[in-house]
């Protein structure tokens, strides 16, 4: 009986899980999964290229994964969601990348770093005070130039690159 009791548990557990999960992804390439979703985060366990994961939530250009070798929070740009799909050649591959097909099979894929939504742009609207906050960050030159000579800083020049023929 006890057994039963265990097995049923287990069996509930598992189709909770499956409820919960998102959708699935392939690791693209080795990477740490991380206990909360930032780079100085502790590391939990390394994802290989190729590794299964359950992806459950994102946060910025963070996904939070279930894998064989730990739950945590991975790069998102180091996850295809869905099925990695080998590409039949390395122009076909090049394209993907640079066409941001790539991986989602969806017109454009983005990380969504900055947090913003279809529905947050379709309802944005102009706010004069955020403009007027934004504009009291300026600073002149002057304090611009104090500030780099207490910091022991120098100017530095650089080339323009070559103009492409």
């Amino acid at each position: 009986m006890k057994f039963f009791k265990l097995a049923v548990a287990v069996f509930f557990i598992l189709c909770v899980q499956a409820v919960f999960a998102v959708e699935t992804g392939t690791a693209l390439k080795a990477d740490a999964i991380k206990k909360e979703p930032f780079s100085d985060a502790q590391t939990i366990a390394t994802l290989a290229a190729g590794d299964k994961v359950n992806i459950f939530k994102k946060d910025g250009g963070w996904l939070n994964v279930k894998s064989a070798k730990g739950n945590g929070w991975v790069r998102m740009l180091s996850i295809r969601r869905g099925d990695a799909k080998k590409a039949k050649g390395v122009a076909e591959s090049v394209m993907g990348l640079a066409s941001g097909r790539a991986g989602t099979g969806k017109v454009v894929a983005t990380t969504g770093i900055r947090g913003l939504d279809e529905e947050d742009l379709k309802t944005a609207k102009f706010d004069a005070g955020e403009l007027k906050l934004d504009e009291s960050f300026a600073t002149t030159r002057a304090e611009a130039q104090k500030f780099a000579n207490q910091g022991k800083l120098k100017p530095l020049s650089y080339d323009y690159l070559p103009v492409a023929e």
